[in-house]
C-alpha cells in the first residue's frame, strides 16, 4: 500500500474512530486497514492513534496530520473527477441519510431516473426520523427537515416545506371540525410526536396574521416517534396532526384525510442537505445535491 492509500486510511479510521467501521466504509479487511495504519506509524517515526478495546482516538500528532492530509485526499478527487467526460461516468458508492417518508415518496420511485444516468453511481439509502453522526456512521450526506443545531457539517439550505393541519373524516364526524386555536381547547385531540432529538412531545403551533407563532395545549392519548406512525394514527381517527403538505397529499386526493384549520397553519420548516467537510468537492454528492433539488422543488414554498 502506498504513502497516499495510508493516508487515506488514517483519515477513514481517525473520522469513524473504528477499525471496524473505517474497514466497512473503505471495503477492506479490518487487517489491512490496521497493517496500513501500523505501517505509517513507522515511517513517520510517530504514534497517530490511542487504541482501546472500545475507542480509537487520535494523538496529538496523530490530529496534526488528520488536518494536513484532509485537503489533500480532497485535492486528489476533485482531480480524479476533473478530467471524466461526463456526468455519466460518475461512479462509486454515495451513502446518504433521509427522513423514512422523504426516502420512501420521494427518492425511491425517482431512484431507478437517477441510476440510469449513471449506472456506475450505486447508492445506499439510510432512512431515519432520528439525527445521526455522519462521520461515526459512514455517511457521505444527509437531508434533514427543520431547524438545524450546532454542527460542524457543511450546511446547505434547499427552501421551505409547509405545514398543514389534518385530521380523517371519522375523526371530524365525531369530535367536530375545530375552525379555529381556540376549538382545541374544546374535546380535541392531537396525535403527539415525540421528537427524535429530545424525547418529548413536539407542542402544536399555529401562526396567526396579527401576532406570529402561537402555541396551543391538545391533549394526546397517544404519542410516536416516527412519521409513518404518526400518519396511520391520524388515519385511524386518533387525533389531529401537523405535517409537510407532500406527505400526506396523496391522503387529502384520495379523501382518507382532510384538511383543517387552513389559516392557522404551523410555520414552514427548512429543509437543507448536510455533509462533512472532506467530502465537500465529491462529484458524487454534487450529482445527488442537484438531483434531490429538482426533486424538492415541487414542494417548497415559492
Amino acid at each position: 500500500m502506498d504513502r497516499f492509500d495510508q493516508y487515506r486510511v488514517f483519515a477513514q479510521v481517525a473520522e469513524m474512530g473504528s477499525f471496524i467501521k473505517a474497514a466497512h466504509a473503505l471495503d477492506a479487511p479490518r487487517a489491512s486497514v490496521s497493517a496500513a495504519i501500523q505501517q505509517l506509524e513507522t515511517q513517520l517515526g510517530v504514534r497517530l492513534l490511542h487504541r482501546t478495546t472500545r475507542l480509537v482516538r487520535l494523538t496529538a500528532d496523530g490530529e496534526l496530520l488528520l488536518d494536513r492530509v484532509r485537503p489533500l485526499l480532497a485535492e486528489v478527487e476533485d482531480i480524479d473527477q476533473l478530467f471524466q467526460a461526463s456526468e455519466r461516468q460518475v461512479s462509486g458508492r454515495l451513502s446518504i441519510d433521509v427522513p423514512s417518508r422523504i426516502a420512501r415518496r420521494l427518492i425511491a420511485p425517482k431512484l431507478p431516473g437517477l441510476l440510469r444516468r449513471h449506472p456506475r453511481l450505486q447508492v445506499a439509502l439510510n432512512s431515519t426520523d432520528r439525527a445521526i453522526d455522519l462521520v461515526q456512521e459512514g455517511v457521505d450526506c444527509a437531508v434533514r427537515i427543520g431547524t438545524l443545531h450546532d454542527s460542524s457539517l457543511v450546511v446547505r439550505p434547499l427552501g421551505r416545506i409547509s405545514l398543514i393541519n389534518c385530521a380523517s373524516p371519522a375523526y371530524v364526524r365525531e369530535h367536530g371540525e375545530p375552525l379555529h386555536p381556540e376549538d382545541l381547547a374544546a374535546g380535541q385531540w392531537a396525535v403527539g410526536y415525540a421528537s427524535p432529538r429530545t424525547g418529548r412531545e413536539v407542542p402544536w403551533e399555529y401562526q396567526s396574521d396579527d401576532s406570529g407563532g402561537h402555541l396551543a395545549q391538545v391533549p394526546s392519548r397517544v404519542i410516536v416517534n416516527n412519521a409513518e406512525s404518526y400518519i396511520a394514527c391520524c388515519l385511524a381517527g386518533l387525533g389531529l396532526i401537523q405535517i409537510p403538505r407532500f406527505d400526506v397529499q396523496h391522503l387529502l386526493d384520495s379523501g382518507e384525510l382532510v384538511e383543517v384549520m387552513p389559516a392557522c397553519r404551523a410555520a414552514s420548516m427548512p429543509v437543507s442537505l448536510l455533509y462533512p467537510h472532506r467530502r465537500q468537492r465529491s462529484r458524487r454528492l454534487a450529482v445527488f445535491h442537484e438531483w434531490f433539488e429538482a426533486l424538492m422543488q415541487p414542494y417548497l414554498e415559492a
